[in-house]
Order: C-alpha cells, then sequence, then structure tokens
C-alpha cells in the first residue's frame, strides 16, 4: 500500500500568542482603529493570548478611516473591526461604517462601534441607523469583556462563513449535477474526468474558504473508478500518479468491501488524509471516488460531497442504461440485416463488407469515429425492404421485366415503413429509402437530387454498387475490383456524388498503399 504523507501546515503570519507555529492556524484578522495610542496599546496587551476556534489574532491598527481603509483592502478578508466614533471628524468612524456596509458591500465583516464620548454618538441612534454589531462606551471594556466582545464577533463572523460556505458549496453541486445528464454518452470517459475535475474543485474550494490563506495543503489529486465485477477499472485520473496503481486497486477494493460500502456508506477519511467517496445507487456500488489530501474536509464538507456523488452515481446508472439501450438496438439492427439477407446465401457477408466501406469512407469525409460508426451500423438495413419482396423476383437469374423492377423499386419504401417504428432508427431510415437515388435527380423513389439526398444514403450508395458489381449474382459474374472502381469514378457526377466518390476512391489507394508497405 502506498503511504501518504500528512499534509504539512505552515503559520507565516504574525500570530498574537506563543504556541508552535506547525500547531497554528491561520489567525483571524481584526481591525483596530483609533485615534488614541493608550487604547490601541491596551487592546494590544487585552488581546496578546486570545485564542478562538484554535486560532490567535493578528490585530492591524489604523488611527484614522482613511488608514483604516486603506488596511483594509490590503487584507483578503477581515474578520471583525473595533472603530472608534470621533477621531479626525466627530463621526469618522461612522462614516468608515457607511463605506464598508454601503459602498463596498461587506456584509460580513462584524463591526464594533466603541467610543469614549457617547455624548457624540448615542447608543440607541447609532444601532438604529447604522449597520453595525454592537456598541461599547469604552470605560466599560475592560480586558475581560473586551474579550467577550471579541469573541462573540468571531463567532458571529465565523458562522456567517460556514453558511456562505455551505451556499457555495451546495450552488456548485446544484449546477454540476444538471450537466452530468446533460454530457454526451458517447464521451464516458470524458464524463468521468469531468466528475472527478468538478469533486477535486470542491474540496479545493472547501481548503480555501475553511483556511483563508493561512494554511498549505498538499495538493489534491485522486482517481475515479467503476466497480466491476468485484473489480476495480480506474476512469480517470487527476493529479495522480502512484508508483504501483494495480496494488492501491486491490488495496481499495479490500477496504470497500471491510467497510461494507454496498450497503451505502458515506464518505470516509482516513488518518492519512486520504479519501473514499462510494457511488451508490440503490444500495448497489457503482464505483467509488479515491481522494488524497482531503484530512481538511468538515463535516458539512463531506455531506455536499455526498450530495454530488448521489448524482454522479445516477448519471453513471443513466450511461449504463444507455449502453445497453444502444447495444440492444445494434443487436436488433444486425438481426434485422441477417433477416434480409437471409433469402440470399450468396450475399452473407455483403452486409458485413458495406459496414466496414461505409465507415472507411465517412472517415475519410472528416467525420468523427462516432459518427461513421453511426453511419456503418445503419448501412446494414439498406435493403430491409426486400423482405416484403417476392422470391421469384428477388432471385430471378434473368433480366427482370419492366413490372418486376417496379416491385423491386417498392423495397426503399417497405424499409422506411419497417424501420419508422423505432426512434432510434433516424439514420437507418434515411439510408433504406434514400440509397437507391440519384445525385442527378433520377433515382428512385422519390427522385431527389445533389445534397438533398441524406448524406449517409448517399455514402451507401456508392458502397452498394461497388460491392455488388464486385460480387457474384444470380444475373451477372463478379467484376474485378479495378473495373468496379473505374465505374464507380465515371458515375461520379450523375449517380453518385462527386466528392464521395473521391473519398471512397482515396480508401482504397490507402489500402493498397498500406497492402505495398506491409508486403
Amino acid at each position: 500500500m502506498k503511504i501518504i504523507r500528512k499534509p504539512q501546515h505552515a503559520a507565516e503570519h504574525s500570530v498574537a500568542g506563543n504556541w508552535p507555529p506547525d500547531e497554528a492556524a491561520a489567525p483571524w484578522p481584526i481591525l483596530v482603529v483609533d485615534d488614541d495610542p493608550d487604547v490601541l496599546a491596551i487592546t494590544r496587551i487585552s488581546l496578546k493570548d486570545f485564542r478562538f476556534s484554535g486560532r490567535g489574532v493578528q490585530l492591524h491598527f489604523a488611527r484614522s478611516s482613511e488608514e483604516a481603509l486603506k488596511i483594509y483592502h490590503s487584507v483578503p478578508e477581515m474578520a471583525l473591526a473595533l472603530i472608534d466614533v470621533v477621531m479626525e471628524t466627530e463621526d469618522a468612524g461612522l462614516r468608515l461604517v457607511e463605506v464598508i456596509r454601503k459602498e463596498i458591500k461587506d456584509h460580513t465583516i462584524r463591526l464594533i462601534i466603541r467610543t469614549g464620548q457617547p455624548g457624540h454618538a448615542p447608543e440607541r441612534v447609532i444601532i438604529d441607523n447604522y449597520d453595525i454589531d454592537d456598541y461599547k462606551d469604552k470605560t466599560e471594556l475592560t480586558s475581560n469583556k473586551l474579550y467577550t466582545t471579541v469573541r462573540s464577533g468571531l463567532k458571529s463572523y465565523r458562522d456567517l462563513k460556514l453558511l456562505e460556505h455551505n451556499r457555495q458549496g451546495l450552488e456548485m453541486v446544484l449546477r454540476a449535477a444538471p450537466e452530468m445528464y446533460l454530457h454526451s454518452l458517447d464521451q464516458p470517459d470524458q464524463f468521468f474526468l469531468e466528475a472527478l475535475v468538478q469533486i477535486i474543485r470542491m474540496c479545493e474550494t472547501a481548503c480555501f474558504l475553511s483556511t483563508s490563506g493561512g494554511e498549505k495543503h498538499e495538493r489534491i489529486g485522486g482517481f475515479i473508478a467503476i466497480y466491476n465485477r468485484d473489480a476495480l477499472e480506474v476512469r480517470a485520473r487527476w493529479k495522480w500518479h502512484p508508483v504501483e496503481e494495480k496494488a492501491e486497486l486491490i488495496w481499495l477494493t479490500q477496504e470497500l468491501n471491510k467497510m461494507g460500502i454496498q450497503t451505502g456508506s458515506g464518505m470516509s477519511v482516513l488518518s492519512d488524509g486520504r479519501g473514499i467517496l462510494p457511488l451508490t445507487v440503490h444500495g448497489s456500488l457503482m464505483g467509488v471516488v479515491y481522494l488524497e489530501n482531503v484530512a481538511h474536509l468538515a463535516q458539512s464538507e463531506k455531506h455536499l460531497l455526498e450530495l454530488y456523488a448521489v448524482q454522479c452515481a445516477g448519471a453513471m446508472e443513466n450511461l449504463r442504461l444507455h449502453n445497453a439501450l444502444a447495444e440492444a438496438n445494434h443487436n436488433a439492427m444486425r438481426m434485422l440485416a441477417v433477416a434480409a439477407e437471409f433469402k440470399d446465401t450468396e450475399t452473407g457477408d455483403h452486409v458485413k463488407r458495406l459496414a466496414r466501406q461505409t465507415v472507411e469512407t465517412a472517415l475519410e469525409l472528416g467525420f468523427s469515429q462516432d459518427e461513421a460508426q453511426e453511419m456503418g451500423r445503419a448501412s446494414v438495413m439498406h435493403d430491409i425492404g426486400k423482405i416484403g419482396v417476392p422470391d421469384a423476383i428477388l432471385l430471378k437469374p434473368n433480366q427482370l421485366t419492366r413490372d418486376e423492377f417496379e416491385v423491386i423499386k417498392s423495397h426503399p419504401g417497405i424499409g422506411a415503413s419497417i424501420l419508422a417504428e423505432g426512434a432510434n432508427f433516424k439514420m437507418a431510415l434515411d439510408v433504406a429509402l434514400s440509397h437507391h437515388e440519384r445525385w442527378d435527380g433520377t433515382g428512385y423513389p422519390m427522385g431527389l437530387k445533389g445534397e438533398a439526398i441524406p448524406l449517409p444514403a448517399r455514402i451507401v450508395a456508392v458502397v452498394d454498387v461497388f460491392d455488388a458489381l464486385i460480387s457474384v449474382r444470380p444475373y451477372k459474374k463478379a467484376w474485378s475490383v479495378l473495373e468496379a472502381l473505374g465505374e464507380i469514378e465515371k458515375l461520379a457526377g450523375t449517380h453518385f456524388d462527386p466528392r464521395v466518390v473521391e473519398a471512397f476512391l482515396r480508401t482504397h489507394r490507402n489500402r493498397r498503399e498500406k497492402r505495398g508497405q506491409t508486403g
């Protein structure tokens, strides 16, 4: 099993207090605004050993509202401010409050007014008219009361930040979840990678919000794996390069079984900072997310990740069902194609050759692998309508009469009628209906012309005629490949789309070149 070092934390701020720096978390930043040097000194002494929630304080002193604003803007997130009222003007502190609340719109920082001249700023007037969190007369702020006031203010600030943190985390979950279901189901690896990156982004956001920039964490990385036949198969990795991945997966599988994840456990964070986030649907384990260096996660953050994991697992199940349905459709198409070719044993391999050359031509035209494969699957259905043509006509060894040829011409329409029953056979329907249309408009059944003919049908038209030419039929002998290629080239612009013919011919040239290289 790989050994993971615990994250090393470093406290680099000047913090009031004398605890060991490797145990110190980020200090609470506090702004003290007062033009009386004695008040500043007393505040420093009173809060020297102050700690709240395991953190000390970092005091920033200002003797005017102008200086206070400069310091405020220099600190990323000020937690609390102790503000005198009368400084460079009789209401300088109150003006500072209004700038922070109304202009800067910072409603998180806790603002405490403390004044030595309450007559200039009556308590009730200030509380009613200014967005402050407390009002104190300096004469009543003993060391103990100052401690209580600061502690109360920091607690309020921490709780607000926690609420904001959880709100942001929930927003991330709500934004990310729908995207998983909208993701292209033809790109499963991209789906897994994006899900993993989103989870790590949520962990890193939690790290940033919980430390306020004071702690340093080792980078967060890991992988997402699917659970298949009691084994894990990694589908995506991020910032994670284990030396012995196989051993890690074996350990993780054993750990999952030991923890009884299949019954629906939540996220587990081990003592060395490793995290295990199961992906379950209806109590069944679909997969797992393995993370490193996530010991900083709070329980609320784990809960948000668990919510996201539920959505992720649901999307995985959706992906699995989609693949199962797609495979069922492909099997149905293959069976229908076999049924269409069943009457003629001499053409049993025709649809296999047709599919292969359709894929090659589509790729040569610039289509993606997925798009080309879809065209290849549709091509095998091109003659499904021949099921409705009588054997006497279909297998006639002599030339067909005009009436018999009209019967043959009905097979595209019959095929389209069959395929119209399935919503997933749209491309196959286009191919079956239009593969006898001609580029110049003289084809059948509708006399479509040029680009009005669906492109998959234009590709299949070329491939189908070529394969028919080089194959033995009841009414003809097989042509040579060179003769057939010459005929296809001659019919470009009349029978066939010239661009498709060029791509088809290139596939044959490429094949000959490869044979020459290997031979």
